[in-house]
């Protein structure tokens, strides 16, 4: 049994960077929607050509740190945890990919991301026999609230496509996301942030490059581009969103419960709204706004209080 003051630095540091994680991956949909209008990728190749990016990049960390031998360490003491971070944070991707298909980006982010900080709360309930501090149920209750306004105010889908089939997806996405946050933290405070990433991503790769390549032949969709903005755009998806966004993610987990941590990650909605309102020349209705605020204030909370004592 382990636990970090809130106070104390290395926790605030997990928090901070777990938070910027959070705040990369905010970017993707901006950036996804770039890419989609100057090329005719699928969001399954582009999330293919992703994966190769990111496991490119990370070798090269891992040769260029000389953390083989690390990684081989990881692989040999729990290969059973690698492979189902890696195997569930594929599956996470996979899964939102076709919530957004079928129900919309809106309702697929608000039901997948709200989900996953409940289900991790009600696990900690179940592990104890006892209620959960109510100061934790308000931060939850706070940051899922928030995300429900952020989201509709951000519009959605009035007439989405295969509506069940989108909540059970996005309710399936959020499990595994959860999930992939809860194997991976003791992997984390075992092993340096780049060689979990590494070994974690190169799987989760496989899976994505599998699959995406499975869904483009099956349905007859192109496999490249031409467009040279395209391609430098897929490679920040792949070094920035991954690569670096799991690396900071799981340096962070090293002191941050993965409860606190899917709470953290809710700053992805805001950062994307902050884009659309910045860049893009969207309006930030009063219900984003609020939203946004209460996203904020949750994750202020986490910081302010000592956590629970993490089983490792």
């Amino acid at each position: 049994m382990s636990s970090e003051p809130a106070h104390h630095p290395s926790a605030w540091r997990g928090l901070v960077l777990v938070c910027i994680a959070g705040m990369i991956w905010g970017t993707i949909g901006p950036v996804v929607d770039v890419v989609d209008d100057r090329s005719s990728l699928s969001v399954w190749m582009v999330g293919a050509y992703r994966a190769v990016a990111a496991v490119v990049v990370l070798l090269v960390a891992v040769a260029a740190s000389r953390r083989l031998p690390h990684c081989r360490a990881l692989v040999a003491e729990d290969p059973w945890r690698a492979v189902s971070v890696g195997v569930l944070t594929a599956t996470f991707m996979l899964l939102f990919f076709v919530s957004v298909v079928s129900v919309g980006v809106s309702i697929a982010t608000v039901v997948c991301l709200g989900w996953a900080p409940v289900l991790l709360l009600v696990a900690d309930v179940a592990r104890a026999h006892r209620r959960p501090p109510p100061g934790q149920v308000l931060t939850v209750g706070a940051a899922v609230a928030g995300l429900v306004l952020i989201s509709v105010a951000g519009g959605g889908d009035s007439d989405p496509s295969h509506p069940v089939l989108g909540v059970v997806t996005s309710l399936a996405s959020g499990t595994a996301y959860a999930l992939s946050a809860e194997l991976g933290r003791p992997l984390s405070t075992g092993h340096d942030a780049v060689s979990v990433a590494t070994v974690t991503m190169t799987v989760a790769a496989g899976v994505l490059v599998v699959s995406g390549l499975a869904v483009t032949l099956v349905r007859g969709e192109t496999m490249t581009t031409t467009d040279g903005t395209t391609w430098l755009l897929v490679v920040y998806l792949g070094v920035g969103t991954m690569a670096l966004a799991y690396v900071l993610l799981f340096a962070g987990l090293r002191t941050t419960p993965s409860r606190t941590a899917v709470v953290a990650t809710l700053l992805e909605p805001v950062t994307a709204v902050l884009i659309a309102v910045l860049l893009l020349g969207e309006h930030l209705t009063a219900a984003g706004t609020v939203g946004a605020v209460l996203i904020v204030a949750a994750i202020a909370s986490l910081g302010a209080r000592r956590p629970t004592p993490v089983p490792q």
